[in-house]
């Protein structure tokens, strides 16, 4: 007991040593981070922590992970949908993109049965995917008032032309999906060359075999490409009906 203990406290100091080097590192470069990092982290500390308690109910009692998918997309929809409260309907955009994009993703996974239809492998894949349509809802949103803002004169031109909402926020919609994917896409081309996703990790370390363990992780990554695409799509789409144009900021 003693023990554990000890090696928490030794874990906690550890990582509490890695994110104070980030704030420091972050003031004296004037990034203007303040405690962001440390809350950030504090706040990951204390979700996990209740998430791997429920995690230990819901793979005794399987009926109960579809609650727990609710609950994260919901968590998804809510994050994401404040980040575009500046765009016309940007909330309902943002929850519609994260809904039907993961579980446009998590449907063709299992139903191709890609991965084995069990609770452990439902949270596992569910959590991953629905973390990055959120992630993609926020960027390709972001990336489209950016490109309104930026080409405010053009999409003028475009309606006064006659053009419809749609037709003057195409080029941008599609862009700022174009965008929003790159990083993930660029992880992609490298994985297993620079990087080691943490799906092929974790089921390295749960005890499956490196070419299990690359089956799943080939999963996970085409699941999250799908996902993005579709939630980037109709978050853009959606938000390219607004007749009207985002004040230009302040």
């Amino acid at each position: 007991m003693v023990h554990d203990v000890l090696d928490y406290a030794r874990f906690g100091a550890g990582l509490l040593v890695v994110v104070l080097a980030t704030v420091l590192l972050a003031w004296r470069s004037g990034i203007g981070l303040g405690w962001t990092p440390l809350t950030s982290l504090a706040r990951a500390v204390v979700q996990l922590s209740i998430v791997a308690l429920l995690l230990r109910g819901i793979l005794a009692v399987p009926w109960t992970v579809v609650a727990f998918l609710a609950l994260m997309l919901t968590t998804a929809s809510v994050t994401a949908s404040g980040r575009l409260s500046e765009l016309w309907h940007g909330r309902r955009a943002a929850v519609i993109g994260v809904v039907v994009g993961a579980c446009v993703a998590l449907t063709l996974v299992f139903v191709l049965r890609l991965v084995a239809l069990e609770p452990r492998y439902l949270v596992a894949v569910a959590g991953i995917i629905i973390g990055n349509a959120m992630s993609a809802a926020t960027l390709s949103g972001r990336n489209f008032l950016r490109g309104v803002r930026h080409r405010r004169d053009e999409v003028e031109a475009w309606l006064s032309l006659g053009a419809s909402p749609s037709r003057a926020h195409l080029e941008i919609g599609q862009e700022a999906v174009r965008e929003s994917l790159l990083p993930n896409l660029d992880q992609t081309r490298s994985t297993g060359l620079v990087t080691l996703p943490g799906a092929f990790v974790g089921a390295l370390f749960g005890g499956a075999s490196p070419a299990v363990a690359a089956q799943f992780q080939l999963v996970v990554l085409a699941g999250i490409a799908l996902a993005m695409t579709v939630t980037g799509v109709i978050v853009t789409r959606l938000l390219s009906r607004s007749p009207y144009l985002p004040p230009a900021p302040s």
